[in-house]
């Protein structure tokens, strides 16, 4: 924070601020932007794309931008005019913040896998640094976009703010004191896996989200997808599928009492997390000493006598610290969350309710499906399919209740960007032993987990 906070000290002093093209105009962007504009005036969030157009204007009306400032655009070259000419820029089009030469960084909100892989993928190609929020299209193909962004001289960063940069920020801070991580952890105050957008409709009402998005939170896949994430940047895995998912209403403090640091040890570390425990709704990373010397000076410290350490954050607070997350990418050149390697962890489907041969799944907090955790190379052994990309695919086959979904029970959609970039993904990260899936065609397949397999429950 104290190199970010001088870099944004310097560059306002410059009086040239980062210039910033917003995706998406929901709950969080439009946050974001009110936040940016009245606080943040190293950056300038200088066009927003949202499919309803009106949306984005009237969200630069509530920053306190003047209706005369505010330009509807169609094409780069009136977006060009309007930035130079000091005007904001609004459009249904995406391609033009990717295209617009004025704008140094895409800001990606809107949490729509198959929307967000072609405005990330767009910007990528187009010279542009992405600070996504998009975690759903991270946990699915994360990986893939980034080796994209670091050959082209780019960025492709998860935000501060959100949980899993957070747990970034503190898994850094552990190991270089030179500790090691070995369980980094969601805290959460409800997880139902059987949630849906009439359960949650009144929830989402009264804090003025969409039912789907609070549904994804309530079933958990939003956690998962954020956890995957975490485990995908730190090369950690998960001791069962779906995670341990304690119900533990003590301290964090508490939890170090609960894990097998031989078996943390012995799978690398893992992501887990806690259902009802404080400080909510933060994080925590448990960490071991690597010698006599470290275990000397944290007892001191008083975190006690090991061998597990405890270390958390108490909170993650979204739209006030994802501009933060902006200027560190545009001016540290450093990503706030993810690297190049490839993925340890995998978010699967599986069936929220029974579900019927014909049947369109309709996706990410939706009635039929949630997202569960699972280790990659299992989930490519075994077929299973990428939560990310159940939206759209058509049911072959019945399927029960607790199902996980596999590649053999699903007709995809056709065309679809994020389907191809999986492919490709899967293809540039191969594993050992084979029976994983390269081309979208049917090969050699171990599904005996599959078939029986159960996410595992809150406990």
């Amino acid at each position: 924070m104290i190199i970010v906070d001088s870099a944004i000290e310097a560059r306002r002093r410059s009086g040239r601020p980062v210039v910033v093209g917003m995706v998406g105009c929901g709950f969080m962007g439009r946050g974001t932007l009110i936040n940016v504009e009245r606080h943040m005036p190293v950056l300038r969030i200088a066009a927003v794309c949202n499919r309803n157009v009106q949306r984005a204007v009237q969200a630069l009306l509530d920053a306190g931008v003047e209706r005369s400032g505010i330009e509807e655009v169609s094409s780069v070259a009136a977006m060009d005019r309007a930035l130079a000419g000091g005007r904001r820029a609004v459009t249904a089009d995406p391609s033009l913040i990717a295209r617009c030469a004025a704008i140094e960084v895409a800001f990606e909100t809107t949490g729509h896998v198959e929307y967000g892989a072609a405005v990330t993928t767009d910007c990528l190609a187009n010279g542009k640094d992405v600070v996504s929020l998009n975690v759903e299209l991270d946990a699915t193909v994360g990986p893939l976009l980034r080796r994209r962004a670091a050959a082209a001289g780019r960025i492709f960063s998860g935000a501060d703010g959100d949980q899993p940069g957070v747990t970034m920020n503190l898994v850094r801070h552990v190991e270089a004191m030179g500790l090691q991580p070995l369980v980094c952890g969601n805290i959460k105050g409800l997880q139902d896996r059987y949630r849906n957008p009439t359960t949650q409709e009144a929830y989402a009402r009264q804090w003025n989200q969409t039912p789907t998005m609070v549904t994804s939170f309530a079933d958990g896949t939003k956690m998962t997808a954020e956890q995957v994430i975490v485990a995908n940047a730190v090369g950690l895995k998960v001791s069962q599928r779906g995670m341990i998912g304690r119900d533990h209403r003590g301290h964090v403090d508490e939890l170090v009492k609960f894990y097998d640091i031989d078996e943390l040890r012995a799978l690398g570390g893992i992501v887990d997390y806690v259902v009802g425990a404080v400080p909510s709704p933060g994080i925590y990373v448990l960490a071991a000493a690597r010698d006599d010397n470290q275990a000397f000076f944290l007892d001191l410290g008083k975190l006690g006598k090991g061998p597990l350490y405890s270390f958390y954050t108490a909170w993650h607070l979204t739209v006030l610290e994802f501009g933060i997350s902006i200027a560190r990418v545009a001016l540290c050149r450093d990503a706030v969350i993810g690297n190049a390697r490839g993925p340890s962890l995998d978010v699967v489907a599986a069936a929220k309710r029974p579900l019927r041969r014909g049947e369109t799944i309709d996706g990410i907090g939706g009635y039929m499906t949630y997202g569960v955790a699972e280790n990659y190379d299992e989930s490519r052994r075994q077929d299973l399919l990428p939560m990310g990309l159940a939206e759209g695919c058509r049911l072959k086959r019945d399927l029960p209740s607790d199902r996980v979904l596999t590649y053999d029970d699903v007709e995809p959609p056709a065309e679809s960007v994020v389907h191809a970039l999986r492919r490709e993904q899967d293809r540039l990260f191969p594993i050992e032993g084979g029976g994983q899936r390269q081309d979208g065609s049917a090969g050699v397949r171990r599904r005996a987990a599959a078939s029986g397999g159960q996410p595992a429950a809150s406990s």
